[in-house]
């Protein structure tokens, strides 16, 4: 393997093939009567890899919620697990990350399913880890427990995940045909975990993966969820619109791993970005307006009154939510603090709230040439306000037929992205070093 260059962004996509600018799929061109069809994610799969991204990122909700409010960007169109396996069998080099809530799964279940991904794409599988904050009348459960209990959860999902992946030796395999033994039983080890949430014995009943685990990422930038990724992350996604809070971020996140005794150098911090790419400024601009006349204004009220919790039907598009209904509980979530901070500190109207949240969702936006654009990247990654982006396509294909194109190669001739993969897991690409089982290390 050839070590991953320090200089080197990390560039992995949010898969969203009806595109990240909400109602892009009404623009001619979409292939929204293709959603939910694997040769259409494979397309844009193809894409990413022969653009050499790190990897594919796919979230997942459990409830219909948004569609039915008209919004299907964030759908649950594409189940991560069934659509990464069938990726692996027609892909090679790029990772495949799955998004599975350790509110609605079970550890043992999670833990194999992974591996299984793990085994089965050579070493390219990523799990990012989440919490879920609605959904749960999909499984019997009344309300949504709070986030304390919740990150608990998940806390202990993790470790239990963790031990399942080493329960096997890397050697526990021996194939010995004369004995009769495929396995050295005293290298496989039951876990016999009891916790609060969890009792589990062990062992996982496949062998150790190619990467020794899975690559674990974890969204989420409030409090609990920082305590979280700086203990077991890999990779942290965050919204971050601008570049000093996510210079402090960073330096908060690098330190919060390194006092748990954690290589920072070893976690990557991932910000969002949608760049909207035109070969001049002015062509750049008019698309962001052709994306914003695409959307249900409507719609859009309805949105982010579902986002902010509030009832924006009295208002008129052109009003400004009242700043005195907006909270500073932090219990809302960091999302919900940017919102705030657009609609009382920057005076957006509900018209330009709409579009704006549907063009950013929380994260960082820009309308500009590649050469711009990448300026930008290359000043986040250079102030360590980052270590690389998840690139969000504001429309598919085309959009980020756009981003393959124009902007990563702008990247590549500068210096800051590869153009031939270090390796072939999602560990060799990221420049993070295969784990040591737990009993290896006893």
């Amino acid at each position: 393997m050839t070590p991953k260059n320090p200089k080197h962004m990390v560039l992995t996509t949010f898969m969203l093939p009806a595109g990240y600018h909400k109602d892009s799929w009404r623009m001619d061109g979409s292939r929204s009567d293709e959603l939910a069809n694997l040769e259409f994610v494979y397309d844009l799969t193809k894409m990413a890899e022969d653009a050499k991204l790190d990897a594919i990122f796919f979230g997942d909700i459990v409830h219909a919620n948004t569609v039915m409010r008209g919004d299907i960007k964030m759908n649950g169109f594409y189940e991560p697990m069934t659509v990464l396996s069938a990726l692996a069998a027609r892909t090679k080099n790029i990772g495949l990350i799955g998004t599975v809530s350790t509110s609605f799964s079970e550890p043992y279940n999670l833990a194999r399913q992974m591996a299984g991904l793990d085994h089965m794409s050579g070493g390219r599988a990523g799990w990012n880890i989440v919490t879920s904050s609605d959904g749960f009348q999909n499984y019997g459960i009344k309300t949504a427990p709070d986030p304390a209990t919740r990150y608990r959860r998940a806390t202990e999902f993790v470790d239990v995940v963790q031990q399942l992946w080493d329960s096997w030796e890397d050697d526990a395999v021996i194939n010995d045909k004369e004995s009769g033994w495929y396995v050295d039983t005293e290298k496989i080890h039951p876990i016999n975990h009891t916790g609060e949430f969890f009792q589990v014995q062990g062992p996982i009943n496949m062998p150790r993966s190619p990467q020794g685990r899975p690559v674990l990422v974890q969204a989420g930038s409030s409090g609990p969820g920082m305590e979280l990724g700086s203990s077991v992350a890999d990779g942290i996604y965050t919204a971050q619109p601008l570049k000093e809070p996510s210079v402090e971020f960073y330096a908060k996140f690098k330190a919060m791993a390194a006092a748990k005794g954690r290589n920072p150098q070893d976690i990557k911090v991932i910000p969002g970005i949608l760049p909207i790419l035109g070969d001049t400024q002015a062509e750049a601009d008019e698309l962001a307006e052709h994306l914003a006349n695409h959307l249900h204004l409507d719609n859009g009220r309805v949105q982010v009154g579902a986002d902010l919790k509030m009832d924006l039907s009295e208002l008129d598009f052109n009003d400004k939510i009242p700043a005195s209904w907006f909270s500073d509980d932090p219990a809302l979530g960091s999302r919900y603090q940017i919102y705030r901070r657009k609609s009382v500190d920057q005076g957006m109207t509900l018209r330009e709230l709409i579009v704006d949240l549907a063009r950013s969702t929380g994260h960082q936006w820009m309308a500009g040439t590649a050469s711009a654009v990448a300026d930008r990247m290359i000043d986040w990654f250079d102030s360590k306000a980052c270590d690389g982006f998840n690139l969000n396509a504001p429309f598919n294909p085309g959009g980020f037929k756009l981003i393959c194109d124009k902007l990563v190669p702008e990247l590549q001739e500068r210096g800051y992205f590869r153009t031939e993969y270090e390796g072939t897991t999602l560990r060799d690409n990221f420049g993070l070093s295969r784990p040591a089982s737990i009993r290896e290390r006893v």
